[in-house]
C-alpha cells in the first residue's frame, strides 16, 4: 500500500492521520535531484490532493529540520507538526539530561520561537521520581508546558510485564515499577500532571479505557 492509498483508507474509515517521514534509507539526493525537502513536501502533496483538511494531519518527524521545513513552507499542515524529540540519543546533543534544562538545544522557547507547537519524547523523558519515590513531571515535562508546547508521548504497551521495572520505557521511574498495574499510575500522571495531548500505544485498550473511565 502506498502513502496515498492509506490516506484513502483512513479517510473512508473516517480516522484521522499521524503519518511519520522516516529518514531516508539512501543517499540523498536520491536519483540526481530528490531533494529532503522534495521528500517531505511529497508527504503535504498527498494529502492535499486528497483533499484532507490540514486539521485532521499530525505529520512528525524526528529530524527537527523536516518539522520547520513543513512550518515555513506548508503552514496549515506546519501548525501541528510533530517534533519527535530523540536527542537523548542524536548525534550532536550528548549530554542531554530531561532534569537539567542547561542541556537543551534548542530550548523549549527557542522551538516555541521557531513554530514548533507539539514536542513528542519517550515516556521516561516526561517523568521523574520525587523524594518520596512518587511518580512527578521531569523539568523537561514541566518547561515545555509552560513554553506553550503541547506534548505527546510514546511508547506505552511496548514493555512486556512491568514486575522487573519496564525497561527502557520506565527507565527513569524504574524504582516505582514492579507490577502491570503501575501502567495506570504512569498513564495517570502523564494525563492529568504532565497534560499530554495524546499517547501512543502498542495497544489501544489500555489508554481507551482509561480515557473513558477519566472523561477524556
Amino acid at each position: 500500500m502506498t502513502h496515498a492509498e492509506s490516506i484513502a483508507l483512513f479517510d473512508e474509515l473516517g480516522v484521522d492521520f499521524t503519518p511519520e517521514l522516516k529518514e531516508p534509507s539512501v543517499a540523498m539526493p536520491f536519483d540526481g535531484d530528490y531533494t529532503e525537502a522534495d521528500y517531505a513536501q511529497q508527504l503535504i502533496d498527498e494529502y492535499v490532493a486528497a483533499g484532507i483538511d490540514p486539521s485532521r494531519v499530525f505529520a512528525q518527524s524526528f529530524d527537527i529540520d523536516t518539522v520547520l521545513y513543513w512550518i515555513a513552507n506548508a503552514p496549515e499542515f506546519g501548525a501541528q507538526a510533530v517534533y519527535l524529540d530523540d536527542r537523548y540519543e542524536r548525534p550532536g546533543h550528548e549530554g542531554f539530561n530531561p532534569l537539567d534544562p542547561a542541556t537543551w538545544h534548542p530550548t523549549m522557547d527557542e522551538l516555541v520561537a521557531e513554530g514548533v507547537r507539539i514536542i513528542a519524547p519517550p515516556i521516561p523523558i516526561l517523568l521523574t521520581l520525587d523524594e518520596t519515590g512518587a511518580i512527578v513531571p521531569s523539568p523537561y515535562a514541566i518547561a515545555a508546558k509552560e513554553a506553550g508546547l503541547d506534548i505527546i508521548t510514546w511508547t506505552l504497551e511496548r514493555s512486556g510485564p512491568l514486575n522487573s521495572g519496564g525497561g527502557f520505557y520506565y527507565a527513569s521511574i524504574s524504582d516505582a515499577i514492579d507490577n502491570d498495574g503501575d501502567m495506570f499510575t504512569v498513564l495517570d500522571v502523564l494525563a492529568q500532571e504532565v497534560g499530554v495531548l495524546g499517547v501512543f500505544s502498542d495497544w489501544a485498550a489500555t489508554v481507551t479505557y482509561y480515557a473513558n473511565c477519566a472523561g477524556l
